[in-house]
This record gives structure tokens, sequence and C-alpha cells, in this order.
């Protein structure tokens, strides 16, 4: 097993008031060599958006962007007439493809809301863009993971993704012990505690920490305090 430590205070940031970034690979104003991307894993921003304000019309093409809202919820627009609001506990998946415009505003005039915006490079370039949002509030199960994103089209319980990249995510009590399986051979994983704590191979993981570990065919990992834990397995490229 091979293991690379991504913590939380090592993030680049950037505060333009309405927008308070953290930018767990380069992105935007943050640049760092040795944080480009995780396999096929480009961005995970974790995003607080003011009351009122948001993301203006703007073009995406050949990436695979999935939203997870933390708290509070989004309004969504796109060029393909796709209208919608996620709220936490649902989930979006848009392919760009070909190329989209989209805009994302917080749904409150008045609370932040806190998203985890995700960026992947896409396995087939130029596809036909697509948009699809699913609620997991009612699946989510105490001390299990829920797969939320998958490349299986013929799952109705999760979302589809343009690439060999399955995403997880679990509620876990202390003292929690979770064995995880690598679904695609040669395949890595990210580990990224949204909130709690967690060890896994003697690293210690707090809150919005990550650890991405490849070369290995599963991973155990052990909470160590009341835990939402998110992994991104992914094609190491």
């Amino acid at each position: 097993m091979k293991k690379i430590f991504y913590p939380a205070e090592k993030r680049g940031h950037n505060d333009i008031g309405w927008l308070k970034a953290n930018f767990s690979f380069s992105f935007g104003p943050y640049y760092d060599p040795e944080k480009v991307h995780f396999g096929a894993l480009r961005v995970l921003n974790d995003d607080i958006i003011a009351g009122g304000t948001g993301f203006g019309t703007h073009p995406h093409d050949n990436m695979e962007i999935i939203t997870i809202p933390i708290s509070g919820a989004l309004e969504h627009k796109d060029s393909m007439g796709s209208i919608g609001v996620i709220n936490a506990g649902d989930v979006q998946v848009m392919s760009a493809g070909s190329g989209i415009t989209h805009s994302e505003y917080n749904h409150s005039k008045t609370e932040a809301a806190n998203t985890l915006q995700i960026w992947l490079f896409p396995k087939v370039r130029n596809i036909k863009p697509r948009y699809d949002q699913k609620s997991f509030t009612d699946v989510l199960k105490l001390n299990q993971l829920t797969t939320l994103v998958s490349p299986d089209k013929t799952n109705p319980d999760t979302l589809w993704i343009n690439q060999d990249a399955t995403f997880t995510m679990g509620d876990f009590e202390p003292g929690q012990q979770i064995n995880y399986e690598i679904k695609q051979p040669g395949n890595g994983v990210y580990v990224f505690v949204i909130d709690g704590a967690a060890k896994i191979d003697h690293t210690v993981l707090n809150k919005k920490d990550a650890l991405g570990v490849y070369d290995t065919s599963s991973l155990t990992i052990e909470t160590t305090a009341k835990s939402r834990l998110l992994l991104m397995e992914v094609p190491m490229l």
C-alpha cells in the first residue's frame, strides 16, 4: 500500500467575501505542483457560499462534476434546460462532455451553504452533456457505506458517471472498523473526512483531512470519533 496524506490546514484558500474556498488541489489562484490531481480526481473544493450569492453562468467541457452539499442548498440552472435545487443529502452529477454552461446559487438569501465540488477527468471525451441528481437521505444507514456514484448505468440506486470511479459515503460511530475492497483493479481511493476522525494504516485523519491510498486491493478505516466519511475510488491514470 502506498499513501499520500493531505492535511486540511495545508489546503489552498481563497476568501473573496461571498465565497470562502478551500482547495485540495491546484485551482484558480492556488497552485502547488505536488497537488494537481490524485489519479482521475482533479478538483476537490470545499466551498462556503454566503446567502444570496453564487456562481454566475460559466462554461465547462470534458469534466465529470459532482456536487455534494454538506449544509444548505444550491440552485442549479444549465444550458440543457435543467433547473433544480440540491439540498444536503442530495448528490448532483454533471457530465460537461462536449460543452455546457451552468450557474449555481445559494438557495437561501440569508444562510450560508457549504458544498463539496468535485471534478474528475472523464473516461470518454466529448460525450453528450448530461445532468442528474438524487437524494440519499433515506438510504444512508449508520455504520454502513452507501454507494452514491458508480460507472454502472444499470444501477437505479446510484448516479452514473463517465469514469471507472465509485463514490461511497457513510456516518459512523466511534470505534467502527470499515473494510473497503477496491472495485476496479488498479484504482486508488481518496478518503476525505467530512467530519470526525479516523485512522488508516497508522495515519490519523481529523476533520477535512484526506488520505490518498493506492497500490493495494483493500484498506481498513478505524473511526476514533463520530464521523462522516467520503471515499472516492478513482483510476490512477
